[in-house]
């Protein structure tokens, strides 16, 4: 029985083993209305694909250990010295520098408020997220931008504060790691596997 395709680096070289992708046997489409008359047919394909994260590798690592991290440009020289990235920037787009990684947890459990949402009905193929989806627009205080995020339990209001909580229990290494929850939330209303 063929293995799953699995990666890792050693001497800062990517080493893959196992299958990749599986072939399937193309299936026919025939037609119920026309004596059932070739149409076409299916092309399944089971392919496992390789995401390198790079210098993000920090935020969704932290995310399973249940800290968000951000980034600050440190930069003597740019004129934006001292601003704070949330989604995660590796450099700062006015400089081009290195940004700072910083731990974030401490703020957003502090200031996270909703700027704005959007519930979603539907959803495209692979979505793993529950319907109906409640997206979040996050803000922090002294942050510059603002993070895309998903509430679990409660509705969401513009200006509710919300906590962040974290898939710690089975991490996925996914921004799904990341959710939100409404202000005082128990413990006891989070989805399986997170925690605050």
């Amino acid at each position: 029985m063929s293995m799953f395709g699995q990666v890792y680096v050693k001497n800062n070289q990517y080493k893959i083993k196992g299958d990749f992708h599986h072939l399937t046997p193309n299936i026919p489409i025939r037609s119920a209305d026309e004596n059932w008359k070739l149409l076409g047919v299916t092309n399944p394909r089971d392919m496992t694909y390789i995401h390198t994260y790079g210098g993000e590798a920090i935020f969704f690592e932290s995310l399973s250990k249940g800290k968000l991290m951000a980034s600050r440009c440190d930069n003597d020289k740019c004129e934006f010295k001292g601003t704070v990235y949330q989604p995660f920037r590796i450099h700062c787009p006015d400089c081009l520098g290195k940004n700072t990684v910083i731990d974030m947890t401490d703020l957003a459990k502090k200031t996270a408020k909703v700027h704005t949402f959007m519930v979603c009905e539907r959803s495209g193929a692979f979505n793993l997220l529950d319907k109906p989806i409640k997206f979040i627009n996050v803000e922090f205080e002294g942050v510059s931008t603002i993070l895309m995020g998903y509430l679990s339990v409660g509705e969401p209001k513009i200006g509710m504060k919300v906590t962040p909580i974290f898939n710690t229990l089975d991490p996925t290494y996914t921004i799904l790691d990341l959710s939100w929850v409404p202000e005082g939330t128990p413990e006891k209303d989070l989805p399986r596997g997170f925690s605050f």
